[in-house]
């Protein structure tokens, strides 16, 4: 059977990244990786999750834990993340919620929803590798969201050729890659293009909970809803995350937005998977009802101490002509590299000589540009690692520049 003969034109977009065969070697003795944008697996709530998944193996509990659920998602999870998002500035109830098998399903599904071949999705540029392969399935073109830069709405429109422009796509606290945030006067801009052009933004809240210092802003939905009034006269999608506070193994997030849009994506989940893991968000639904303000004041000095770790290591180990990022929360340091380097070849050279891996920055670039970039992720890192790491690193670009 020659598979490829009946394969639907999407296959086509979807590519393995060259990047991985290089990245099988991180698991070699003796290798530092500031490589996978993971949580520190020695601060997750262990116990709590042990109560947690206990409690729910008694009596009726376990009942509901192991049966069909609603497609929504669990009813008291959803209200946990209704008050969580009052706290931000974004009133809303259950019905304004839906749950998805993390934030990547609800990136998924979005795609789906709002991208015919053709149309045109404004990304930031470089914006998550996550995200591009999600909406890569339905045939988008791309242009760039630089924020601090934004074009008029009528040079967005001329550049859709075929489509028409259908959403912004961004993260803005503490993008991966780069770890920048979005400041408010831009989220106020971005929203005006938004209106202009009668587009979606997907707002990409991953890492809100994960401020170490800094102002704290008010995420695009809450400032959609303070100009429109109401949840259900806006035009954002937010997506939010237990990966990076509580468990990325459990695989919950969810997207809070209009009814109007819940509605349809309820209909995708239906469809795909009818819904994620009851068990697993129930355990969620209680931990976070417990502990996740205490979870969240137990790992933030811990990331906020390695990324300064890791900000004074650049700073002494770092050669003449290469800048990187400070981000003020997150789990990502970006680094540009002179115009002439090549970061793929740079990671070749890095894990054969010196045993340390990153991730090149084109794989963040929808038109594979930005060679002389990388990314740098402190979070799952030691402070000694962290030190030994990057005076490696400086290493191997110093003997590149000098070649």
């Amino acid at each position: 059977m020659h598979w490829e003969n009946i394969l639907a034109t999407r296959a086509s977009r979807l590519k393995a990244s060259e990047i991985r065969e290089l990245l099988k070697l991180i698991g070699q003795p003796g290798v530092i990786s500031f490589a996978g944008g993971i949580p520190d697996d020695a601060l997750f709530p262990v116990t709590e999750f042990q109560q947690a998944f206990a409690a729910l193996c008694e009596g009726e509990n376990a009942s509901a834990a192991l049966q069909y659920a609603t497609s929504e998602g669990h009813l008291p999870l959803r209200q946990w993340i209704v008050g969580e998002m009052a706290k931000l500035g974004i009133p809303c109830d259950s019905g304004n919620i839906i749950i998805t098998s993390g934030s990547q399903q609800a990136l998924d599904y979005l795609g789906k929803l709002l991208l015919s071949p053709g149309d045109t999705a404004l990304v930031q540029w470089p914006t998550y590798l996550g995200a591009l392969s999600a909406f890569n399935a339905y045939e988008p073109v791309y242009d760039r969201l630089e924020t601090g830069a934004l074009r008029p709405a009528e040079s967005y429109r001329q550049a859709a050729s075929g489509g028409r422009v259908k959403f912004a796509y961004l993260s803005s606290e503490f993008c991966n890659p780069t770890g920048e945030s979005i400041d408010s006067k831009e989220r106020v801009r971005l929203l005006n293009l938004a209106r202009d052009l009668d587009i979606a933004i997907i707002e990409d809240a991953a890492y809100q909970s994960l401020r170490y210092d800094g102002e704290v802003i008010p995420p695009i939905l809450a400032l959609d809803i303070e100009r429109e009034g109401s949840i259900e006269a806006t035009r954002t999608l937010y997506c939010g995350s237990f990966s990076k506070t509580l468990s990325p193994g459990l695989r919950v997030g969810w997207v809070c937005g209009a009814k109007s849009v819940i509605s349809r994506l309820v209909l995708m989940k239906q469809a795909s998977d009818l819904h994620s893991g009851v068990v697993n968000q129930m355990a969620v639904a209680d931990v976070a009802t417990r502990a996740f303000d205490k979870q969240i004041e137990k790992i933030r000095p811990v990331y906020r101490q390695r990324r300064d770790s890791m900000l004074q290591a650049l700073s002494r180990e770092m050669p003449a002509g290469i800048n990187w990022t400070r981000p003020e929360g997150g789990m990502f340091i970006w680094l540009t590299l002179p115009d002439f380097m090549d970061s793929v070849g740079l990671l070749a050279d890095s894990l054969k000589s010196e045993k340390v891996a990153f991730i090149p920055g084109s794989a963040f670039f929808a038109d594979r540009s930005g060679a002389n970039s990388l990314r740098l992720s402190f979070s799952n890192s030691s402070e000694e690692n962290i030190e030994q790491g990057i005076a490696r690193l400086g290493r191997v670009i110093r003997q590149a520049l000098a070649s």
